[in-house]
């Protein structure tokens, strides 16, 4: 098992590089099984995540060739099997987003329950109900979900989600872009990786318009072929070390962003009194003053991002005065809160509103991390901790952050990586 030893209390400086968003390569790389050729995808961020979606597609029959650190070479136009490894996909939340890619090329599915982090019911109802409109039959059994096209193909629809899903929005963007005929997609997610899947469907050949809106038309093609795509950068990831700048101090300049989808979690930041300054592809950010309250509610984009939440609740904590978060868009999304108060956060969880009354300073303690936005926030509240903080659970880090340790490191972070012996291997020497 895994550790990092934080020794907090020393403001950030200096700068940071930022990665491809896990968000978008999660349902980039299931894409590629629709594709019938070569694609090249560029700026794959290096996380646990990613690599479990190219070793799905290489059992599934896909070619991967690694061309560099960021760069890999998929060729799935000799897929054998459209039932995906059990243990496998049942780890990473996104193996949803290969119902839709498998449904949508070969007119069948059959992919396990995904897990990935549990902070609350998370169901695929919308999944489902778009799949159905589609022309598809779907079954759960055997902790596997099997869906199929009644006619051998999926037909275009009108499909109205009942409530803002992006990984609906993925799942059936994927689905339809295949089908015959056209599907309008009412009601949808507008968030920047659903931008990206888009681009990259049609940079292979699909007829997408309106990503970005609530509203999404599909023409469906009879295939894809082969091309070139490099991934966004993460927005979450560059957000979660501007907050961590706003937690410890200091000044840190953020390249490879894109400013635009910055946008909700700069304003924030600048109401709490961090300095931001903006350039073509980069961000300065700078705390040298005290934190000021404000309150934060999770919306979907362009609103403030869930996976912000308990890293910019982490900062409050911080503030002057009484911060409200309010988080709007899973149900139990505070798990992490209890890990916090035992680094002296004063906060009061009620439903879906965290009270968060500002301490001038927490202090180290052992922490655990329960998910992977959650282990973010533990380790932006170890760096700005008086003394030493133990943090466990940290695999769920990695889920979602490439080079986590060694990034921070850079901008002057004092934090080890230790293997300890986990309880299994305990019980199993002492016996």
């Amino acid at each position: 098992m895994t550790n990092y030893i934080i020794q907090g209390g020393k403001p950030l400086v200096g700068e940071v590089e930022i990665s491809g968003a896990k968000n978008a390569a999660v349902a980039i790389i299931p894409a590629a099984l629709m594709v019938n050729g070569v694609c090249r995808i560029e700026n794959i961020p290096q996380i646990s995540d990613v690599t479990l979606c190219l070793r799905i597609l290489e059992q599934l029959g896909g070619r991967v060739r690694t061309i560099n650190r960021t760069t890999v070479e998929v060729d799935c136009s000799a897929i054998h099997s459209t039932r995906t490894p059990y243990e496998m996909a049942r780890k990473i939340r996104a193996s949803y987003y290969l119902i839709g890619a498998l449904l949508s090329r070969f007119g069948q599915a059959e992919v396990a329950m995904p897990g990935g982090c549990n902070f609350g019911v998370r169901p695929i109802d919308q999944h489902v109900k778009g799949f159905t409109a589609l022309g598809a039959k779907v079954v759960v059994d055997g902790g596997f979900i099997n869906a199929s096209a009644k006619s051998g193909r999926l037909q275009g629809a009108h499909i109205y989600l009942d409530v803002v899903s992006v990984g609906a929005t993925m799942n059936i963007m994927m689905a339809a872009t295949l089908a015959e005929g056209t599907t309008i997609i009412e009601n949808a997610a507008k968030e920047p990786h659903i931008v990206d899947l888009a681009n990259f469907l049609n940079s292979m050949g699909a007829n997408i318009y309106g990503a970005g809106t609530d509203t999404i038309k599909i023409r469906g093609v009879d295939n894809l072929g082969g091309g070139t795509y490099a991934i966004i950068p993460d927005q979450i990831e560059a957000g979660t070390y501007m907050a961590a700048v706003a937690a410890t101090g200091g000044q840190v300049l953020i390249r490879n962003i894109i400013p635009k989808h910055m946008d909700c979690i700069t304003a924030k930041l600048v109401e709490m009194g961090v300095e931001v300054v903006e350039d073509e592809d980069t961000l300065l950010v700078r705390r040298t003053e005290p934190l000021q309250r404000t309150n934060v509610k999770t919306l979907p984009y362009p609103g403030f991002p869930t996976d912000m939440q308990p890293q910019i609740a982490t900062v409050l904590s911080l503030a002057k005065g009484t911060s409200l978060v309010t988080e709007s868009v899973w149900n139990n999304r505070y798990r992490y809160v209890d890990e916090l108060k035992r680094m002296g956060a004063l906060i009061q969880v009620d439903d879906k509103t965290a009270v968060i009354e500002g301490v001038s300073a927490l202090t180290g303690a052992p922490v655990q991390a329960c998910d992977l936005r959650a282990g973010a926030a533990l380790a932006i509240a170890a760096l700005a901790a008086q003394g030493q903080s133990t943090l466990s659970g940290v695999n769920y880090i990695e889920r979602g952050y490439e080079d986590f340790v060694e990034k921070l490191r850079k901008i002057g972070a004092d934090i080890q990586v230790v293997e300890v012996p986990d309880e299994e291997e305990l019980n199993t020497n002492i016996g």
